[in-house]
């Protein structure tokens, strides 16, 4: 007898095929079996009757490697119907490997839950093992940071690793690879990853490549900040070409006055890049807007080389300070203006967030740039940043090449991850892309956007047995009442689970039932192609 039958359901594979009515049966956390007319015994049933049925999202960019091991059920991602998340993005494998710097960065990063972590690894096989221990109520896929690898053996510092760095880099690299991480991920645009320069990428990402695992990119310009969109675009396709791995370029945007409009181009140049053979795509998150550390958003990198401390000391020379203040400026007026920038995690003072700089500014008596270098005197601040058109993010939305990711973590309504006001991204990504471009403005169809959600980011991490709804698959199930599909999450209030999305079964688990979390973890940890 099957575990769990779904009846009477309009069905999406994720291929992208048209939706089709039919009866799908769950054994043992697997699909097997899916039946037009004839019905099938089962201990449990689930009426999908006017609802579509979907494989879970697979969600290709987040920043939960902590999270899991604060509060493990993910309830922002599982509501929403996200089955996978991918993690150690932008370089930032934040929880390992845990060495030198890295481990310090690690502390300071986890410093703002009101929880500690126990510690009782260094190397990624601990870290994944702590995460078993842990639970998940979805599935967790690993990647290694570059930045993290590099905190770890070079340091902070803004200089190139000695041969022997280079060396021990790759060693820690090809060891969390063998491990269980599927991918290999850079963070160009931060420091300590903007110290690299494109062969030190090249030597650690062909690790990747050996193993035909993912390089994962947040390219080094989204804009116009530094080398510009373009050259950053190109030397991430010169990677993935010369370490021979496929390539993921993290949350595909056009940041700044002076690149917008350019999406078109931008997703020329991948398709040329595929005919020419690199496997090279992307993903996006549905927003204008985006969100990181106030440091990253706006500090030039020569004033964070060798870490806090060091870029504290800086603050205190006047030269040096004024120099800060200048830079920051520019960045405001190439198009994340102060009035854009808004607080949204704030430990020293709460009071700040959901304010923009502009508005602390006045109330400081001050201007934009110093306020920051004010706020940053006391604390790290987390910001979100408007610097896209509607238009460009449309365009990526509607690109076949183009996955759908949300850049943010799992988060909750309540307790530890419930504070602050973090981008709704964490709580609304695949919701609202099928609200906004499905149901709204009809951008593309709901077979489409699906794909987008599952088979395709399932196909760029090599996953063979998900991603899809057919017989053998793991059963990662996402039932829907699809008129009704909304996201509820806002920039102003941003903890609240999304509507429309009623049953989310995780290798055959249900784990939302009814739109309300059921208490199980059935999450498991992806660590190889086939897990």
């Amino acid at each position: 007898m099957n575990d769990l039958e779904i009846k009477n359901a309009s069905i999406i594979d994720g291929l992208g095929n048209d939706t089709y009515k039919g009866n799908l049966y769950i054994k043992d956390g697997k699909i097997v079996a899916i039946t037009h007319k004839e019905i099938l015994e089962a201990k449990e049933s689930i009426n999908a009757n006017g609802k579509i049925v979907t494989p879970g999202f697979i969600d290709l960019h987040t920043h939960s490697d902590a999270s899991f091991l604060i509060e493990p059920t993910a309830q922002s991602k599982v509501r929403q119907g996200v089955t996978l998340e991918l993690i150690g993005n932008c370089g930032m494998s934040t929880c390992a490997p845990l060495i030198g710097e890295s481990l310090n960065l690690f502390k300071q990063r986890t410093s703002v839950y009101e929880k500690d972590i126990n510690i009782n690894w260094t190397d990624y096989a601990g870290y994944i093992e702590a995460s078993k221990k842990a639970g998940a109520t979805l599935n967790i896929a690993f990647q290694v940071g570059h930045g993290t690898l590099r905190s770890a053996v070079v340091g902070l510092d803004d200089r190139p690793p000695t041969a022997n760095e280079l060396e021990e880099m790759k060693r820690l690299a090809g060891e969390s690879l063998d491990a269980g991480a599927l991918g290999f991920s850079t963070g160009l645009f931060y420091a300590p990853g903007y110290y690299a320069r494109t062969d030190e990428v090249i030597a650690i990402a062909e690790e990747a490549g050996k193993r035909n695992k993912l390089y994962s990119t947040h390219q080094r310009d989204e804009g116009s900040r530094t080398v510009g969109l373009f050259v950053s675009i190109n030397e991430a396709i010169e990677i993935g070409r010369r370490a021979d791995c496929r390539v993921q370029i993290s949350h595909l945007k056009c940041a700044g006055p002076r690149v917008w409009g350019k999406a078109g181009e931008y997703m020329e140049l991948l398709e040329q890049t595929v005919k020419e053979g690199v496997d090279v795509a992307g993903d996006q998150y549905p927003y204008p807007a985006s969100s990181t550390a106030l440091t990253g958003a706006l500090f030039p990198r020569w004033a964070l080389s060798g870490g806090r401390e060091a870029t504290l000391k800086y603050m205190t020379d006047e030269d040096a300070r004024g120099r800060i203040i200048d830079e920051m400026s520019q960045t405001f007026n190439q198009g994340r203006g102060a009035d854009g920038t808004i607080i949204a995690r704030y430990v020293p003072d709460e009071s700040l967030e959901g304010k923009n700089l502009e508005e602390i500014a006045e109330s400081m008596g001050t201007t934009p740039a110093e306020a920051a270098l004010r706020i940053y005197e006391v604390g790290e601040a987390s910001v979100i940043s408007y610097g896209m058109t509607e238009e460009d993010v449309e365009t990526f939305a509607a690109h076949p090449l183009v996955a759908v990711a949300s850049d943010g973590s799992s988060l909750s309504t309540e307790g530890v991850l419930s504070v602050g006001k973090p981008h709704p991204r964490s709580y609304g990504t695949n919701p609202r892309f099928i609200q906004k471009y499905v149901n709204e403005k009809k951008l593309i169809g709901i077979e489409e956007a699906i794909r987008k959600m599952t088979s395709l980011p399932a196909q760029r991490l090599g996953l063979t047995n998900r991603g899809r709804l057919t017989p053998g698959y793991a059963a990662d199930i996402v039932i829907m009442d699809l008129p009704n599909v909304q996201e509820k999450a806002t920039f102003t209030d941003p903890h609240q689970y999304p509507k429309g999305i009623s049953h989310v079964i995780v290798n055959g688990e249900i784990v939302i039932k009814d739109e309300e979390y059921t208490g199980k973890t059935p999450g498991a940890m992806i660590t190889d192609f086939n897990s």
